[in-house]
This record gives C-alpha cells, sequence and structure tokens, in this order.
C-alpha cells in the first residue's frame, strides 16, 4: 500500500506507535520540526517538511506547513487529469495519512488568562488548516484518514495492521471527528476573545 503520512502533533503520545505501523507498512513519514526530531529519536526515519518542501520553517515555528506541496498533497485528487498534471509537473506527492494535534490553547489560557500574549502565541493556525483539509480530503476523495488524537491511535493502528488500509466508515468517522476539533477549538478562542476588556 505504501503512501505518505505527514505527522505535526503538539501532543507526542503515542507517537512511537504510529510511527512504527507507517515505518512497518513503508508508508514514508514527512515530519514538522520537533515532531520530526521526536521520531528520530525512537529511530525510525522521516522527512522533514521543510526537505520536502524547499522552504525552511519560519523562526519561531510560525510557518511550517502552509506550504501548497502540502495542501495540494492532501486534497489533490490523481483521478482527474487535469489536477494529476498540476500535481506531477509540481513534485507532489499524494499524503494519504494526517496525524495532527494542536497548540494547547485551552489548557493555556486556563492556566494564566490574563496574559493574552501567551494565548495568542497559542493560537494554532497550520495545524488547524491542516486537520480541515485532511477532513475534507476524506471525505471528498475518500483517500485521505485524518488522525487528531491520541485516543484515536490504537483503534487506527489496529486497523492498519488488520487490513493494511482505513475503512470508509472509519475514515468518514476520523473525518466528523477532525471538524469537531477545529469547531471546538475555534469556539474556545471566540470565547477567551469575549472575555478579554
Amino acid at each position: 500500500m505504501p503512501g505518505n503520512a505527514l505527522i505535526s502533533v503538539y501532543d507526542k503520545t503515542g507517537l512511537d506507535r504510529i510511527a512504527w505501523i507507517f515505518s512497518k507498512l513503508q508508508i514514508k513519514m514527512l515530519g514538522s520540526g520537533g515532531t520530526a526530531e521526536a521520531i528520530r529519536k525512537i529511530g525510525m526515519k522521516v522527512v522533514d517538511v521543510s526537505e520536502y518542501t524547499g522552504v525552511k520553517e519560519m523562526p519561531g515555528g510560525l510557518v511550517k506547513t502552509l506550504h501548497p506541496k502540502i495542501h495540494a498533497a492532501i486534497l489533490g485528487d490523481w483521478r482527474d487529469p487535469i489536477q494529476r498534471e498540476y500535481l506531477d509537473a509540481n513534485g507532489i506527492e499524494p499524503v494519504d495519512f494526517v496525524v495532527v494535534n494542536l497548540y494547547p490553547f485551552q489548557d493555556v489560557v486556563k492556566k494564566d488568562p490574563a496574559n493574552l500574549k501567551t494565548a495568542v502565541d497559542n493560537i494554532d493556525i497550520g495545524g488547524v488548516a491542516l486537520i480541515r483539509a485532511a477532513g475534507k480530503g476524506a471525505l471528498l476523495n475518500q483517500r485521505v484518514v485524518p488522525v487528531t488524537n491520541p485516543n484515536q491511535y490504537e483503534e487506527f493502528v489496529k486497523e492498519l495492521e488488520r487490513k493494511g488500509y482505513v475503512g470508509n466508515e472509519f475514515r468518514k468517522r476520523l473525518a466528523r471527528e477532525a471538524f469537531v476539533v477545529t469547531a471546538e477549538y475555534d469556539r474556545a478562542i471566540r470565547d477567551y476573545l469575549a472575555g478579554q476588556k
């Protein structure tokens, strides 16, 4: 089945399990800065997102995965000849799995609600964009699998181990859960900012 997986996680819980199944199935892993470093530490091969895109991460980690080569890889439809021509011409490989969790905005504002700068620093941009793209790709092309919470990892790994792929029902459920994540995240930001003077 080999394909590509993009992994960009703040919470590294269970990362070894996810990396293990991808490695076992010979699925190439692309990782953002800290995630790629963590995957290497557990002895697995990973390609840095910046190496794949040809653009270094912005200082402070502000921009890592916001790049056409990433989002086209998630949203592209290789069955559509016009899209295929664009994707091939730009050296874009399909990303089949998107494993992302977000900066802990809710935890940060709970601990220090008065610190607006820290709150704003912890508003995830690229992660939310990846989750939305993966959710859309899962529903639109029935190809991409979004994984947005370490609590999903075990079922995901077992599905891949058992079948070698993720079935449509599970993929659709993960897509629905992906949009719940982004909706709750945006609601938390809205509620926090509404309480600021």
